[in-house]
């Protein structure tokens, strides 16, 4: 593949190629999405949020155990860098809060400078972890920036 410098911008997506996938089955025309071979309504009624990130991560649904040892380990990570909050400050508060969720996940990633190899399977487990726990906090820190209110912190009792 020749690098050349120039991005080409794909509106809709309707020239992005596709590939096979462990992870996602998707047939659009027929309306189906699957999971880990999982189709998208089972997960959505049976299954939380941490489950179905568990599954898209280790490949299976987890065990009681698994899950509480998972839900333990992305609780460890809710919390965020307080600096973040100053990245949000510095967007207007009528900004769509997607770009500014989209920078703030940017940003997370100088906060943990050991974790950047991505043949580091450890490394890269961990960031995911990070990632999970983080996104509610950093979403929450949007909103509350467009509505001009005070951030509020995780509750690690909830």
């Amino acid at each position: 593949m020749k690098t050349t410098g120039h991005v080409t911008l794909d509106y809709g997506f309707m020239n992005t190629a596709a590939c096979s996938s462990a992870i996602t089955y998707i047939d659009g025309d027929a309306g189906v999405l699957r999971y880990r071979g999982y189709p998208i309504e089972q997960l959505a009624e049976k299954s939380t949020f941490l489950e179905s990130a568990y599954l898209l991560v280790y490949g299976d649904l987890p065990t009681a155990g698994q899950l509480a040892d998972f839900e333990a380990e992305i609780d460890k990570h809710r919390e965020v860098p307080a600096a973040l909050k100053n990245l949000f400050t510095g967007f207007p508060t009528t900004a769509h809060p997607m770009p500014m969720l989209s920078a703030a996940v940017s940003a997370l990633s100088t906060y943990y400078q050991d974790e950047l190899d991505p043949a580091d399977k450890a490394g890269v487990e961990i960031s995911t972890m990070r990632l999970i726990g983080a996104l509610p906090t950093l979403a929450a820190y949007a909103y509350k920036h467009t509505q001009g209110e005070v951030f509020v912190d995780p509750d690690p009792s909830l």
